[in-house]
């Protein structure tokens, strides 16, 4: 913006199977690396790779639609193309909506609005799942429990899962690793590194509201170290 690189220095590499959170203060670039990462951006230096035959898919904040639109879940699901119904279903059951292919967008709560739009992303079957601020506008049980179902997500298909999230009191139980961003990397690791790091308290304070409360414990195994996308931007 106005020729001030909005990232500098961005180095990051994100593994099969982990879950990993990126948090900042507001204008800290974390959109913008989201759209270098998934090719809407393309920034002024460095390099991006991914993965041979990687499938990624997107969660947006939201999604503005007019309620007054005669559009059911199931003709969402079949937009822009029709879908195999089985593999709806599937996506529908995975994201807590099973069974609500004839109900009204309308008649739709915020957070099963965002579980719509997070089966909408399960049906590509993909290996790397990015939302960006996918709680957004939903109050505290909505964030929990959306959380809760992208664990069950990555648990259940192995996906890497990149997420943007505000929500610092939980985004703990449901991250493998931390990256607090401010324009570039101040501080990485697993959230316990993370909560402690001078850097990360500069930006949020070390008030009991910080990032402590919550650290969830995989159950399950990632496939095999490897990475499925590796970001090194110098400028963005």
């Amino acid at each position: 913006m106005g020729g001030q690189p909005v990232l500098t220095a961005i180095d990051l590499t994100i593994r099969r199977g982990e879950i990993v959170t990126v948090v900042g203060p507001n204008g800290s670039g974390k959109t913008t690396l989201m759209r270098v990462i998934i090719g809407a951006v393309r920034p002024d230096a460095g390099r991006l790779a991914r993965a041979r035959g990687l499938r990624l898919s997107y969660v947006p904040q939201r999604l503005a639609i007019d309620p007054t639109m005669p559009m059911t879940v199931g003709r969402f699901m079949n937009l822009p193309q029709r879908r195999d119904p089985a593999a709806i279903a599937g996506a529908l059951d995975r994201a807590g909506l099973a069974g609500l292919q004839a109900r009204p967008l309308a008649g739709l709560s915020g957070g099963q609005m965002q579980r719509l739009l997070l089966a909408r992303a399960l049906l590509n079957r993909p290996d790397l799942l990015i939302l960006d601020e996918g709680t957004a506008g939903l109050d505290q049980p909505g964030v929990a429990a959306f959380y809760e179902r992208i664990e069950q997500v990555n648990r259940e298909t192995g996906c890497a899962v990149l997420m943007v999230s505000h929500d610092l009191q939980v985004v703990m139980r449901a991250s493998d690793h931390v990256i607090c961003l401010n324009g570039h990397i101040c501080c990485e690791g697993t959230p316990e590194t993370v909560s402690i790091s001078p850097a990360y308290l500069g930006l949020f304070g070390g008030g009991a509201g910080a990032l402590a409360l919550y650290r969830h414990h995989h159950t399950h195994s990632h496939d095999d170290g490897q990475p499925c996308a590796h970001s090194h931007e110098d400028a963005a």
